[in-house]
């Protein structure tokens, strides 16, 4: 029994690894409300490439709040599917541990 738990468990920790490697192959956009800022990030929180708008050049300021706020919008989004998709992997690796359904 104990043995099968301890097989579990790694079953889980290697799903969860290929998760991760995987999601650094799912990228994602977020862009700012105007379309003028483009943010390309991947399912690990990795930056890939910022898109911006000739217009957004000439105000340092406007410039600097769009790449705040995008970038923040990117990273929870980014940060919102890679806890649901390690979520997932660990938990269908997960023994039935008696009194640990709360996981589940």
């Amino acid at each position: 029994m104990f043995g099968d738990m301890m097989n579990k468990l790694k079953e889980a920790q290697e799903k969860v690894e290929e998760t991760k490697k995987r999601l650094d192959t799912v990228t994602m956009q977020e862009q700012s409300n105007d379309g003028l800022l483009k943010v390309t990030i991947t399912g690990n929180r990795e930056i890939k490439n910022i898109e911006v708008a000739e217009e957004l050049l000439e105000d340092k300021e406007q410039l600097e709040d769009y790449l705040v706020l995008t970038l923040n919008k990117a990273i929870k989004k980014a940060s919102d599917m890679n806890e649901a998709e390690l979520g997932a992997a660990a938990k269908k690796g997960m023994p039935n541990i008696p009194g640990m359904d709360m996981f589940k």
